[in-house]
């Protein structure tokens, strides 16, 4: 394997994970009938694993007496979806974040940047589920994380460098593959309970969200280059620093594996804020350290890895960086799960998804006042 752990790791030296809060705690001043969504702004059409979501959303809330009643005030304009990532949230797949929703705070003293904890595998709210079942799961992620994992982390914050580190040299390269990145994590929080440990331990995605905070973190915190990236299932888009909008080109679906019995099923366009990920030099861009993600998708997979992953990250900042996308002509790979477009089947494989180049080259033609985040929980250097 040709990895430089510690290198590779640099995006997020100083990020700690340091409490769970809920969103209306995170962002006090934004409404209850905002939910928060991957990727850039919708333009009309919303994908079914999102409107799903949404519902969740809004009975999870008790905004909603029933189905009916969620999708009433959805259609009717009683909701407001916005970006995630604008507000400092990075949510993963299919996932809304409402006010009552629990969020990993990972940051540093000057600043911090959240996601939602990750309840279970399927079914599960990121997953675009409609299933009454999720919710249960999701009040149960929300009770854990208050009651017992909030004053551990208060007490004994967890850096994660080393938890990156740690997966690198193991296998994982921390997006499609998280084993060994959640058993670190795991052993990594102190006092943890026994029950509580194997719980945890049954769901490997349960660090990719920390890890989504803490690239969302990073992202925020750079000076210059890119502030947001993902997927919302129909677009896929990017915001540079200093720029006012979203840059975005049609999101096609990821290529790669499929689940038993999903083959022919149509998938769902790229969707969720893990991209973040990916562009701090982690998942597409680490395919090296993973190799059996690198056998799992030969033949889909373009080929010298290495030298891609050279010629579009910045080896001194580890970030994915614009001008070298565009000057080098190839595209970051993104490594991400694949939903069923009609919303009935969830999760359905995983695979990788590459955005064009042209999407980087209009960002960087473009100019726009700066963007200033509409609801900041705390300044961001």
């Amino acid at each position: 394997m040709n990895v430089d752990a510690e290198a590779w790791a640099r995006p997020f030296e100083g990020a700690v994970l340091s409490d769970i809060v809920l969103r209306r705690d995170a962002l006090p001043d934004l409404s209850p009938t905002v939910l928060l969504h991957a990727g850039p702004p919708f333009d009309a059409e919303v994908p079914y694993a999102v409107r799903n979501a949404c519902v969740q959303a809004l009975l999870f809330e008790g905004l909603a007496v029933d189905e009916a009643h969620a999708r009433a005030m959805l259609s009717t304009g009683a909701v407001e979806l916005q970006p995630a990532q604008d507000h400092g949230i990075a949510t993963p797949l299919a996932q809304v974040v409402s006010a009552s929703m629990p969020l990993a705070e990972v940051g540093d003293a000057f600043g911090v940047a959240w996601a939602p904890l990750a309840e279970s595998p399927p079914p599960a709210l990121r997953f675009g589920t409609s299933a009454p079942g999720a919710r249960a799961r999701l009040a149960a992620i929300a009770e854990f994380g208050m009651q017992r994992l909030a004053p551990l982390l208060r007490e004994h914050p967890v850096a994660l460098s080393s938890i990156v580190i740690s997966a690198l040299v193991n296998g994982d390269e921390c997006h499609a593959r998280t084993g060994v990145a959640n058993t670190a994590l795991i052993d990594a929080i102190a006092g943890l309970g026994v029950d509580d440990r194997a719980a945890l331990r049954a769901n490997p995605g349960f660090v990719l969200t920390v890890l989504m905070a803490a690239a969302c973190w990073r992202l925020r915190c750079a000076t210059r280059g890119l502030a947001a990236v993902g997927g919302n299932g129909i677009a896929f888009g990017l915001r540079l620093h200093g720029d006012s909008r979203w840059h975005r080109q049609p999101a096609t679906p990821p290529i790669g594996t499929r689940m038993p019995g999903h083959a022919e099923v149509e998938a769902l366009g790229a969707i969720g804020d893990s991209a973040v990920i990916d562009f701090c030099g982690l998942g597409g861009q680490a395919l090296t350290a993973a190799p059996a993600l690198r056998d799992e998708w030969r033949e889909v997979l373009p080929d010298a890895l290495a030298l891609r992953r050279a010629a579009v990250v910045d080896p001194v900042t580890g970030l994915v960086d614009t001008a070298r996308v565009v000057a080098s002509g190839l595209s970051p790979l993104v490594d991400l799960a694949i939903l069923d477009r009609q919303g009935e089947r969830g999760l359905i494989g995983r695979g990788v998804y590459m955005p064009d180049v042209a999407l980087f080259a209009d960002a960087l033609e473009s100019s726009a006042p700066a963007f200033v985040p509409s609801t900041p929980a705390r300044e961001i250097s």
